[in-house]
């Protein structure tokens, strides 16, 4: 798969999975590709730690720790889930920099498609709030948190508009309605 990977880099795709730095409070992209390709004989194991690092919902599994050279300081950098900054992300801002420019310069632009996976709803789901503080606090979040991923395939879907590349989603659709016996249930 790393090879694959690296290969499809090679060919002018790219992947990006996401985590948030919580010293910093801010998002990390990770280009995948460019770790697959890079010839690193830690190459692997990086992107398995930063898979685990982007799924590492805070307080139900543990943060995952990278190590960092900043300025020639050594430190370790804490990551967890890319939900507790940003739900889902296109591409950064430097990608769509030369992008734009060709467009507004009358230069060809090559065919692009973005694929977003959403590992949750874009439907509002109905409960009864108990009329107590910790319900109606925890109810209040799960709000904030599911327009936030709402709120997020807006923003991408208006900057594939801006940048003429081809938009596709997946996500988990309003028919879907299995009750989970418990939280991180494997089935």
């Amino acid at each position: 798969m790393l090879t694959a990977i690296a290969k499809e880099y090679g060919n002018g795709r790219l992947l990006f999975i996401g985590s948030t730095d919580l010293d910093t409070q801010q998002p990390v992209i990770w280009n995948v590709g460019a770790i697959a390709a890079s010839g690193h004989p830690r190459a692997l194991d990086t992107i398995r730690r930063l898979l685990l690092a982007s799924a590492a919902i805070p307080a139900a599994f543990p943060p995952m720790m990278f190590d960092v050279t900043v300025d020639g300081k050594a430190y370790q950098e804490m990551d967890v889930d890319g939900g507790a900054f940003v739900q889902t992300f296109l591409y950064p801002a430097s990608v769509t920099v030369q992008r734009r420019t060709r467009m507004a310069n009358d230069q060809p632009v090559p065919a692009a498609a973005a694929y977003i996976i959403r590992n949750g709803r874009l439907d509002p789901e109905w409960a009864t709030v108990q009329r107590r503080t910790l319900d109606i606090a925890g109810r209040a979040i799960s709000t904030m948190i599911a327009a936030s991923g709402y709120n997020d395939i807006l923003h991408i879907y208006n900057t594939t508009q801006k940048d003429s590349v081809d938009f596709n989603l997946a996500y988990i659709g309003p028919n879907f309605n299995m009750d989970l016996p418990a939280p991180f249930d494997p089935s």
